[in-house]
């Protein structure tokens, strides 16, 4: 509760800029405009005023706007995702939060130990944990927070995993995380278990001294280094994903009972279908479409979007759903898929199978003939599949070339579903989403699990068709909740901050172009800004400034809206078998709607849902980088039998260090270290993306499409080290066309990767040192090919 600042009933002063300061700082809570309000005694058109100067001091950076309040500028949210990392000189715990945008070091969050009793049966926090943290200013430290443990999220990592390498008096364990490269671990005689010469180990660090080599003792064989799989295994264990369904879980989902026609609307007969990846193994939603017969909505269309019924058998705090919780996503490798719920629930019981009988929860959209979502309701029905077609599939039938599959329900259901997203994509782009479709590679392995090829899959408009579908069956959940007053989880994205506007001002007006901006920030703003680069060399550098503009997506139980997607509310829907907020949403609405007694429970509230958005980012955030880390090992594995070749790619990073470099063939990212760059100094220029030499002026841009020799390939750390061969620009901003004379300061006869070179492996390498990756700013419900490898949204 805010506390209230000016009482008196007379005319109210406005605030001064510094109280209202004072005010967000010292406040616990949520702080908005209506706190403030009211704490100032401001009134009626009085908060014209007041909101006239919370504007201009969040245009100066002064304050910031998150998951719905004001905060001060470089200082914590109410609660935050934290690593616990050390321990202060009395013994308590101290803490970090996991992202920090602000300036300088990250703060200090002095973490209260829970004590035993009402809830000592919570495990308690140690060092190495990642927790969600209830976090307070210090009063008496400036800049430092307290903060307690709502709840822990990943296990102690007291465990290092690399690769055993066996010696004459004991071995070595070389890490394979970046971070650690170089950073061997004795293992003395005896304490190598079950470990041989190349296997993938975990290891417990049990002493460091201050001369020496830290000693560990191996605690698992994790596998063969070689091994199908071994890459996948590498991430699961670096980010704590867990991996291996408890007994109890399996015990559940192996008794759960099929679902049946019981308190259901039958919809056995309704022409869906499903389209998918043809290499998916589940199935979550099925679509249909028809005119609609109504004279009302002449030329429009009635669309259907059916989604498996998971709510049906995964119980509130049921084994099965803390597993869920716990596991937050399924994460997908080209290896192998880790999913959010046992097989016997996602692959067979939920998964919407052609021909068999499924419960699911359905969505009827009454689409106008302008293509805009008139109404909609909610079912819950038992459907059947008629037919299970793959996007290609799909798309060829309705292009003439259906097949033995396709061919029957071309008619039925191909045609109507073209049809009414040809009226949905007139309305889509009226709405004018963010048009960021930038495309994602796909590595598909051989028999042994290595690298065969890396392709882009082509975009087609099944894929399209899809997506818009299940983007307005995501808003029609979000509105319903929103109108039943439900709390619920939303799907957020923020709008750019405005530092990252400024500058991207700044590179706009380095290439000639102006950003005009009038009225509120819209993503037309930066569709139109890449229509005006598309045909030109600056495009690819413009997109990728744009894209890291933009904020990250996340989930939270308070609605933001959706920049990317350009919608004022949004919510995920469409993905229960893989997504835990999914699950939540399904719950919700079986309430909302009277749907069955399986609902959300009455007891739920915002800030419980606000605790669960925390857990399942992050472990988006974890899936995400995991998948990111197995494709960049794979890769440079994939490389490694090619050190000397010669390639062709793309700036994609400029640091202070170096650059990185994207590779056009596979989309592999190496590093150039800046050391290695001409024979002079090069300067960071942040503003410009560039690094830029100090005599010359010869600059390498971001977005600049370069040369590169391989130097280096480390396979299990996932590394590729580069040196670069094409001249950068002159001052004038030409492009050099040349390559680098003899007289370079790179040689790849000596560049190292620490002691990361551990032979070839079969499979791949980590990304360049470090280099921080934008996640897929826009959001685009597409997820095409990066979050399933083939499997979308």
């Amino acid at each position: 509760m805010a506390r209230r600042i000016n009482p008196t009933a007379g005319t109210p002063v406005l605030p001064s800029r510094e109280q209202i300061l004072a005010f967000v700082a010292e406040t616990p809570g949520k702080v908005g405009k209506r706190e403030i309000a009211k704490a100032f005694g401001i009134s009626g058109a009085d908060k014209i005023g007041l909101k006239a100067i919370l504007k201009e001091i969040e245009a100066e950076g002064a304050l910031e706007r998150d998951r719905g309040g004001l905060r001060k500028s470089g200082s914590l949210p109410p609660v935050v995702l934290a690593d616990i990392v050390s321990r202060d000189r009395d013994g308590d715990l101290i803490a970090r939060p996991a992202q920090w945008d602000g300036e300088g070091e990250a703060p200090k969050i002095a973490v209260e130990t829970p004590r035993a009793g009402r809830k000592g049966n919570r495990p308690a926090p140690g060092i190495g944990d990642r927790a969600l943290v209830r976090v307070a200013p210090d009063p008496e430290a400036p800049g430092r927070y307290t903060g307690r443990v709502i709840k822990v999220i990943g296990k102690n990592r007291s465990e290092v995993i690399g690769v055993y390498r066996a010696g004459r008096d004991g071995g070595r364990l070389l890490p394979v995380e970046k971070k650690s490269q170089g950073k061997e671990i004795a293992i003395p005689p005896g304490e190598e278990g079950e470990a041989r010469d190349g296997d993938l180990v975990s290891v417990a660090v049990e002493r460091e001294t201050r001369f020496g080599l830290p000693r560990g003792r191996v605690t698992e064989r994790l596998g063969a280094l070689g091994s199908e799989k071994a890459v996948s295994l590498i991430a699961l264990h670096i980010h704590n994903i867990p991996h291996v369904f408890p007994a109890a879980v399996l015990a559940e989902a192996d008794a759960a009972k099929r679902a049946t026609k019981r308190g259901r609307e039958d919809w056995r007969e309704a022409p869906l279908v499903t389209i998918d990846p043809p290499d998916a193994k589940d199935h979550d939603d099925a679509v249909m479409a028809e005119a609609d017969p109504d004279p009302a909505n002449a030329g429009g269309f009635i669309v259907t979007v059916a989604i498996a019924d998971v709510a049906a058998y995964i119980r509130p705090d049921s084994a099965l759903d803390r597993e869920a919780l716990l596991r937050g996503n399924s994460v997908y490798f080209p290896d192998r898929v880790v999913p959010m719920l046992p097989e016997r629930i996602s692959n067979d019981l939920c998964s919407l199978r052609e021909g068999e009988d499924r419960p699911a929860l359905a969505v009827r959209m009454i689409i106008g003939a302008d293509g805009v979502k008139r109404s909609h309701s909610f079912h819950r029905i038992l459907m059947r599949s008629h037919a299970k077609l793959a996007y290609a599939q799909a798309q060829a039938a309705i292009d003439g070339r259906p097949d033995e599959k396709s061919g029957p329900v071309l008619e039925t259901a191909l045609r109507p579903l073209y049809a009414a997203y040809e009226a949905m994509k007139r309305a889509r782009d009226a709405r004018g989403p963010l048009a960021l479709d930038l495309p994602e590679r796909k590595v598909l392995l051989d028999a042994e699990g290595g690298v065969d090829r890396v392709i882009v899959p082509e975009r087609l408009e099944a894929h399209r068709l899809i997506e818009e579908f299940m983007i307005q069956a995501n808003v029609a959940a979000a509105e319903t909740l929103e109108k039943a007053g439900s709390p619920l989880i939303y799907r957020v994205h923020d709008e750019p901050a405005l530092e990252k506007m400024r500058a991207l001002g700044e590179v706009l007006a380095s290439v000639g172009v102006k950003m005009t901006k009038a009225g509120a920030l819209r993503p037309d703003l930066f569709n139109r800004i890449l229509a005006q680069v598309a045909e030109s060399e600056h495009a690819p550098f413009i997109n990728e400034v744009v894209l890291r503009s933009q904020a990250q997506a996340i989930y939270a139980a308070q609605n933001l809206g959706h920049f990317g997607l350009n919608l004022r509310r949004y919510a995920h829907f469409t993905s229960p078998i893989r997504r835990y907020a999914d699950l939540i949403v399904h719950r919700a609405l079986v309430r909302a709607c009277g749907l069955g007694k399986d609902g959300l429970p009455d007891d739920t509230t915002p800030g419980m849902l606000d605790a669960v958005s925390e857990q399942i980012s992050a472990a988006e955030r974890r899936a995400m980088a995991a998948e990111r880390e197995t494709i960049d090992r794979l890769i440079a594995g994939y490389l490694a039998d090619r050190v000397g070749a010669t390639f062709t790619g793309r700036i994609s990073g400029v640091t202070r260090s170096g650059l990185f470099v994207k590779l056009a063939e596979t989309g592999a990212d190496g590093f150039v270290p800046v050391s290695t760059i001409g024979h002079e100094y090069y300067r960071h220029d942040e503003a410009l993306h560039a690094l830029v030499g100090d005599r010359s002026g010869e600059t390498y841009r971001l977005g600049d499409t370069v040369e590169v020799r391989l130097v280096e390939a480390a396979a299990v750390a996932g590394a590729l080290r580069f040196e670069i061969l094409s001249e950068g620009r002159s001052r004038s901003g030409a492009k050099g066309g040349g390559i680098k004379r003899s007289g370079s300061k790179a040689n790849p006869g000596k560049a190292k990767l620490g002691k990361a070179k551990l032979g070839k492996a079969k499979f791949g390498a980590k990304s360049p040192k470090g280099k921080p990756r934008p996640g897929k700013a826009a959001d685009s419900e597409s997820d095409a090919a990066r979050r399933h490898r083939g499997s979308r949204r």
